[in-house]
């Protein structure tokens, strides 16, 4: 393992390339099964000191302690799961006759090389993880790049990743305050072969914009605008319970929250009253207390952001039911907020919130509900409630975004492909096409 001091100048950060690049033959080269084995003693690791990597999330970003634990317990399935991928790797692949006759087609898989990846805040440990496991599992060599809010807890896993049995070189994790710059040096480097980035849209745009100088492989999870569904017939104390999920967790801080609900009008006033209800019944505190079900927001930046949405919104028209107003005293805390009657020039109709404000918009029928939930350059995330398994899928399959939750507010799975269509990303993390991503097709023809 490596880092190096935000101190360091963008020049010396190009630098840190070096060690994945020298790493890269031995560790391709090393068998899939204790690649492996590695992975797996990681996961071992992380849950070993689940209480410590708890601490950090909650140190670093505020998230309630409840929340830092499930998500230690997810970013270390990120290496279960790519532990189990890894030992079939040279199962895979295929090998038989051409069309002609004449020769053999042999058909393998390789990895990329060595990848420059790219965290953001708001899953310290999970973000790292669902990158870092598969690439390792494919036999690329990595630099982590940590947001700068959230260093401590990608350092303490690289420590765990080192003791259990990652070599020198494998895994290097840059610590900086300089990221644009740092990131551009890195990616000149045109040994350095793939960019996997966790973030907003913008930012995406102009990273795909430098890797297109070297064609490197790129992975995109970018900004999202998900719908959330609601019809008549859905079990309503299933959707109330699955929209508190979809809106809340981590603080609403999430590119797959629940962003825009949107509520068939035969139940809206019922739905509306219990939600704002639970909403309101929030705790809002510091992360460590086991009280608390509301953390704060990352920085005074991203709240002022938040409330700017909401004081939009109220000034065009908009009914506000819970919250509303900055609460003050120490820590970037924003109350548990609820808006109806959100008038279609209100910037939250298209703006990704990322806090604890739940937007919810009526809708009489279905084709009205799809359309409205697929008004929108983002695809990452979806909510369909429902009681109707026809009109599950139906819908379902017409929403234009990479992942659809029925009947659940939570579609994050190691197991399954992570990502978004359209303007929320490229690519998939998780799942099969996670490992995939971390891969180049190799084809041998041999004659007979």
């Amino acid at each position: 393992m490596t880092s190096a001091p935000s101190s360091a100048s963008s020049e010396r950060y190009a630098s840190t390339s070096i060690g994945a690049v020298a790493a890269q033959g031995a560790w391709a080269a090393t068998p899939a099964r204790d690649r492996a084995d590695i992975l797996f003693r990681t996961y071992e690791g992380i849950l070993g000191r689940r209480d410590e990597f708890a601490r950090l999330i909650v140190d670093e970003m505020g998230k309630p302690w409840a929340e830092a634990q499930t998500e230690v317990d997810y970013g270390a399935g990120f290496f279960r799961w790519f532990a189990e991928s890894a030992g079939r790797l040279h199962s895979e692949g295929q090998y038989g006759v051409e069309p002609g006759g004449q020769y053999r087609i042999a058909v393998s898989k390789r990895p990329v090389g060595p990848s420059l990846l790219i965290t953001p805040w708001n899953f310290p440990l999970a973000m790292g993880a669902r990158k870092i496991a598969p690439a390792l599992a494919a036999g690329c060599t990595t630099v982590l790049k940590p947001a700068v809010q959230t260093p401590l807890t990608s350092l303490l896993l690289a420590q765990v990743l080192q003791e259990a049995g990652t070599p020198a070189g494998v895994v290097n994790v840059v610590v900086t305050g300089n990221s644009r710059g740092v990131v551009a040096a890195i990616m000149t480097d045109p040994r350095v072969r793939k960019v996997s980035f966790t973030g907003s849209t913008q930012v995406g745009q102009t990273l795909l914009s430098q890797a297109a100088e070297n064609v490197m492989n790129t992975s995109m999870e970018l900004g999202g605008n998900a719908p959330l569904i609601v019809f008549n017939d859905a079990d309503l104390d299933k959707a109330l319970e699955g929209a508190m999920l979809a809106k809340l967790r981590n603080g609403g801080q999430s590119c797959v929250a629940a962003n825009r609900i949107y509520v068939q009008s035969g139940i809206a006033d019922e739905f509306i009253a219990r939600f704002t209800e639970r909403m309101a019944a929030s705790t809002t505190g510091e992360g460590h207390d086991p009280a608390t079900t509301l953390g704060p927001l990352i920085d005074d930046k991203q709240r002022a952001t938040v409330h700017e949405l909401v004081t939009d919104a109220v000034a065009k028209g908009a009914t506000c039911l819970a919250g509303g107003k900055p609460i003050n005293g120490d820590g970037y805390f924003y109350p548990a907020t609820v808006l109806t009657n959100i008038p279609a020039d209100a910037d939250i109709r298209t703006e990704e919130i990322f806090g604890p404000v739940a937007a919810i918009y009526t809708f009489d029928t279905e084709d009205e509900a799809i359309h409205e939930a697929n008004n929108t350059p983002y695809g990452l995330a979806s909510y369909v409630f429902t009681e109707n398994l026809s009109r599950a899928l139906r819908v379902a399959d017409a929403l234009d975004a990479g992942m659809t939750g029925i009947n659940r507010g939570l579609v994050s799975n190691p197991a399954a492909p992570f990502g978004g269509t359209n303007q929320s990303g490229l690519h998939r993390e998780g799942g099969t096409e996670g490992l995939e991503a971390y891969q180049e097709t190799k084809y041998t023809g041999i004659q007979l």
